[in-house]
């Protein structure tokens, strides 16, 4: 990407695990620096789950743990869509051994590379939807489609479905279709990024913020604003209501930053104008 874009300001705003496809957003330049708000955009992914085993990984990067389980051969669809559902509605998980989830300051990865038993605790996540798309009865494999909030892990859902319906499953394979609003189908491919490919998938860096709220500054404010300086909310005519929470600042130019609202006062969180 750097080669193609021609500019060594390059980051991603989320990797897929090794043995996954599928979407990944890239930043040039400034716009690095509105990745974790790329990142908290819900996601969308295809997977098949496949039962019997559990693994260290929860993928089948992993080995195998435990004994196999052949109890889902005696589960039918309705058993199986009522271990989807009820995976679908539980506010918490718990994230894989091998995760990125810092124990005690170290990633839990490096841990139980180590043989290093991991216990981590559950997280609140939001999985928005958990739906069957197709089912190999002979294989035991499972199709699913997932929407679901930054931080939930599409592993781990396979786990507890395998658990939901009484017995053992792991994430067999993973693709990421969207993030927010970008389809996989828009990108380009990684064996096709040259410069003339990639200079035409760019999109403007407003579209990184699109999800926030904005507000547009006159040109005195703007200017006091890019240089740090905090704007009370009610000093726009158009201000709205930024009780709390991120939003994208604009002048007559386009985004200039990110700002952090706190109790009617904008305060300058990421500022992108010169």
């Amino acid at each position: 990407m750097r080669r193609a874009v021609g500019h060594r300001r390059v980051g991603h705003a989320g990797t897929l695990d090794p043995g996954a496809t599928g979407l990944l957003v890239v930043l040039v330049g400034r716009a690095t620096r509105l990745a974790r708000f790329v990142a908290m955009l819900p996601k969308r992914y295809v997977g098949i789950i496949r039962f019997g085993v559990e693994t260290s990984t929860d993928d089948a990067a992993g080995e195998s743990v435990g004994e196999r389980d052949e109890s889902w051969r005696d589960k039918d669809t309705d058993a199986l869509l009522r271990a989807l559902g009820h995976v679908q509605a539980q506010p918490l998980q718990v994230p894989p051994a091998v995760s990125a989830k810092k124990v005690q300051g170290e990633r839990a990865y490096r841990r139980a590379r180590r043989g290093e038993a991991v216990e981590l605790r559950e997280v609140p996540v939001l999985i928005y939807s958990l739906a069957l798309s197709s089912w190999d009865a002979d294989a035991g494999e499972a199709g699913v489609m997932v929407e679901c909030s930054a931080g939930t892990y599409v592993r781990a859902i396979a786990r507890d479905v395998g658990r939901a319906l009484g017995t053992r499953a792991h994430l067999a394979a993973l693709r990421r279709t969207t993030i927010g609003p970008w389809d996989v189908e828009q990108a380009v491919a990684l064996d096709g990024c040259d410069a003339a490919a990639v200079q035409e998938a760019l999109r403007p860096m407003a579209q990184a913020v699109a999800h926030l709220p904005a507000v547009i500054l006159p040109h005195a404010d703007a200017e006091r604003f890019k240089h740090g300086q905090k704007l009370p909310t009610a000093d726009f005519a158009e201000g709205g209501d930024f009780a709390s929470g991120a939003v994208a600042v604009f002048d007559a130019g386009g985004l200039i930053a990110v700002a952090e609202a706190r109790a009617g006062i904008l305060h300058p969180d990421v500022v992108l104008a010169a």
